[in-house]
């Protein structure tokens, strides 16, 4: 795979002018939409749960299940689906949200310029999907990996659209995320063209607050609208030309399953970036070092070629995975490089 090339800093300056001038837009969109609802039209104060934000404006759920198109306050930070939020309703239907109540989780990722951009908040577990189209990807993996365990979430690791494997290839794949079992995370299967080709998933999603995550083309879409008929998201397809999946969901949204849980749907991402994390935090998210560390001749050990290292000793000893050790450099890396 060829490496990615750096911006210049001109491509850098002119990236980040964009952002800034398509951030500055929607404000004054969110602003104008606040303007239009007089403050004498507001009822009083009340709890609702954010389903999805659309830049300018955000829906808001109200305790009896309605919708509300809302504008916000311009003090308030970035708002997201799962947010719990205190909001003033209007005559017809709209409202203000006036204040964003504290959060039990974020997920967050860097933006295009570095800075951190929400995703979704008050989740209890992370969907990763993956799919044998666009391919399996654990690099990626791991980097959701590491970001549910610093923010103290439940990952699941689903492998979707099964029914296109013949035994030989999906048994490759279950050799593949053997290293995520044999470290104690859950590995589920699914296929939307199968009957009862979703009960694991439904099972595992019931009475939880979810997100699906994972790179665009690995069907996230379509399992949602398999387990929500009525929400008819539009779906894409893996493009012939590049292997890579095509973007279908463009805000991630909020909704609520029969089983008494809810999903949140994210959009598709080819890459994760991970959130002005350390060192410490990186090497605390993966789980099977956790009994090594501190333990290296070393305090400073970089568990690459230091003697004594117990990383590598438990490489030796065949205690931790070999591939892992080295997506966890690669990790380490890429945050030194930010």
């Amino acid at each position: 795979m060829p490496k990615k090339k750096k911006l210049s800093q001109k491509q850098s300056r002119m990236t980040k002018k964009i952002q800034a001038s398509r951030v500055e837009r929607v404000r004054k969109k969110a602003s104008t939409l606040e303007q239009e609802i007089s403050e004498s039209e507001l009822g009083p104060e009340q709890e609702g749960r954010l389903i999805t934000n659309y830049g300018a404006s955000v829906d808001v759920e109200d305790s009896n299940g309605i919708i509300h198109r809302c504008a916000y306050r311009q003090n308030l930070e970035s708002l997201v689906s799962g947010d719990r939020v205190v909001w003033q309703p209007a005559h017809d239907e709209r409202g203000v949200v006036t204040a964003v109540m504290e959060r039990t989780s974020l997920l967050a990722r860097p933006d295009f310029t570095g800075n951190k951009k929400p995703v979704a908040a008050n989740i209890d577990q992370m969907i990763i999907v993956s799919a044998s189209k666009p391919g399996l990807n654990e690099g990626l993996i791991d980097r959701y990996l590491l970001a549910a365990e610093n923010i103290h979430i439940t990952p699941v690791i689903l492998l979707n659209k099964v029914d296109l494997l013949d035994d030989r290839t999906l048994a490759d794949y279950k050799e593949r995320l053997s290293d995520y079992i044999r470290i104690g995370y859950p590995v589920i299967y699914a296929s939307t063209k199968r009957e009862h080709g979703l009960d694991a998933l439904q099972k595992t999603l019931k009475e939880k607050t979810s997100i699906l995550v994972g790179r665009s083309g690995v069907g996230k879409s379509s399992l949602v609208n398999r387990i929500l008929p009525d929400a008819n998201i539009k779906t894409g397809e893996v493009s012939e030309a590049t292997g890579k999946g095509q973007h279908t969901t463009s805000a991630a949204r909020l909704y609520h399953l029969s089983c008494g849980g809810e999903l949140i749907d994210s959009p598709g991402v080819r890459e994760f970036g991970l959130w002005n994390l350390s060192r410490d935090e990186a090497t605390y998210g993966f789980i099977e070092f956790r009994q090594f560390i501190g333990k290296c001749k070393f305090s400073n050990c970089t568990h690459t070629h230091e003697p004594q290292c117990a990383i590598q000793e438990a490489i030796e000893n065949e205690e931790i995975s070999p591939r892992r050790v080295d997506s966890y450099h690669r990790i380490i890396a890429s945050l030194n490089s930010t």
